[in-house]
């Protein structure tokens, strides 16, 4: 029996505001247990919320990124539930039919290459909870409320679910991640939590239109978790219907080390939260000219500019992914490449040595000394034959450390490429020193030619062309009896 996966995903994201959701502590990642507190995200008695407005701008940005309609008017609710980690015993939330952006979407690429759109039904904003430590030492549980009442976006796909694999789920996830990043709304950190995506997975038979019973993953803390997390859940699922069983509704947790999901509670029903508006919040109302401004503040997304530096430059799909992760390396690739004689190149040197240098220094490429005019330079000058590919592999280490041009450090070396009127008695030595070789490959042994080559080159320093090289080499051996 075959059957369909069908994932739902919700994606929660820390929003990068100076301080909390409804109250001026400060909005940072770790430090001392229940440091960044007050009485109101710690729900004490007489305290009042009041909103941080930069994080609804944040959500305003997202859900026009994502092509959604903005509510005109949205409003906060309280959504009670007990837990140790929630001190007010309910959770500020958005609910009903207006939350801040409604009925987008985000792009994946199938494996074709083609575009392939997953609806969103909702995005929206609540303030995150605080974290339960647990310790088996311990033998009990404690609580920090370092991160309560931490500004949060939640977005929803739309059902039915469009993702209908792991491997979508991963890239919905992964392409999400860098959209938050290129909006600058969120830093993305899965490992930290800032980012959590909970796929919801399902199975139905194959010819089926009633779909199943779905779970919910949480603890995925990766994107490679992601999948593996909605894989592994749809083998179970799938295993408890040929058993006979039912699939249940609840939330499982993912045991990475063990690469399995463990059950750990029953879902709840959505009228288990007793939703209903929050009395201590207004209203928030956007104005058609706040709406227009936020998406004229909007830059290229990712996927886009991917697709663009692959049509405008000609670099692979590979090192156009490679670019697109970090947005202000893609711009540093786009100002050199800009009026280059090889772009491709450019990409080459920028995710080869430009970043093996860099790593070794620990910076980004675009921090270093060697600034986009000046790689340029290094790449016109390989193209137009001024220097080698092996020259510029030397000069390169001194660009990075003293920011001098090619040109410069041309004219203080002296150096100068081997002319092939030079080269072609390099090659006639080579070839009388090396009988053997040569008659390798006179039986066939291409690779053989590789030897020669490297002989000419080692008496030519490395200052000959290569195309010279070959040519002049293939041209002699054929001249051999």
């Amino acid at each position: 029996m075959s059957y369909i996966v069908s994932v739902g995903m919700e994606c929660h994201a820390e929003l990068l505001t100076h301080s909390k959701m409804f109250c001026g502590c400060e909005n940072a990642f770790g430090g001392e247990p229940n440091t960044r507190c007050c009485p109101v995200c710690l729900g004490l008695p007489g305290a009042l919320p009041v909103f941080n407005k930069e994080a609804v701008k944040h959500v305003l940005r997202t859900s026009l990124a994502l092509g959604c309609t903005i509510s005109r008017r949205t409003i906060f609710h309280r959504k009670n539930y007990f837990y140790p980690d929630l001190p007010k015993g309910y959770q500020i939330s958005q609910y009903g039919q207006t939350p801040i952006g409604i009925d987008g979407f985000l792009e994946i690429e199938t494996p074709e290459g083609d575009l392939k759109r997953i609806n969103i039904t909702r995005v929206h904003l609540e303030e995150d909870t605080g974290k339960s430590l647990h310790s088996d030492g311990l033998g009990y549980s404690v609580v920090d409320y370092n991160r309560s009442s931490v500004p949060l976006m939640e977005i929803v796909t739309a059902f039915p679910p469009d993702i209908a694999s792991g491997e979508e789920a991963r890239q919905y996830a992964e392409n999400l991640r860098l959209v938050l990043l290129y909006l600058g709304v969120s830093d993305g950190k899965m490992e930290q939590g800032s980012l959590r995506a909970e796929p919801n997975p399902s199975i139905r038979k194959e010819g089926s239109e009633a779909y199943g019973t779905k779970t919910e993953l949480k603890n995925l803390n990766s994107f490679r978790a992601v999948q593996l997390g909605v894989e592994y859940e749809a083998r179970r699922q799938q295993a408890e219907l040929e058993a006979g069983k039912q699939v249940l509704q609840a939330t499982y947790g993912w045991d990475a080390e063990k690469g399995v999901t463990v059950l750990q509670r029953l879902k709840e029903g959505e009228q288990e939260y007793r939703y209903f508006p929050e009395p201590d919040l207004i209203p928030i109302e956007f104005t058609e000219d706040e709406i227009a401004a936020a998406l004229a503040s909007l830059p290229e997304l990712p996927l886009a500019k991917k697709r663009r530096l692959i049509a405008d430059y000609g670099v692979s799909q590979g090192d156009a992914l490679q670019l697109i992760q970090d947005q202000a390396l893609a711009n540093y690739f786009e100002a050199a490449a800009t009026g280059a004689k090889d772009a491709k190149g450019v990409a080459n040197w920028i995710l080869g040595d430009v970043a093996r240098l860099s790593n070794a220094a620990n910076i980004v490429p675009y921090a270093s000394k060697i600034t986009p005019e000046l790689l340029r330079g290094l790449v016109d000058a390989i193209s137009a034959g001024t220097i080698t590919g092996k020259i510029a592999k030397e000069l390169i280490e001194e660009m990075f450390t003293t920011g001098k041009s090619v040109q410069t450090l041309i004219d203080e070396k002296g150096i100068k490429v081997v002319d092939a009127s030079v080269v072609i008695d390099m090659v006639k030595r080579a070839i009388a020193a090396n009988p053997d070789v040569v008659a390798k490959i006179k039986g066939g042994q291409e690779k053989a030619m590789g030897f020669l080559v490297g002989q000419v080159m080692k008496e030519a320093k490395g200052q000959a062309r290569p195309d010279d090289v070959n040519r002049l080499l293939l041209d002699a051996l054929a001249e051999l009896p």
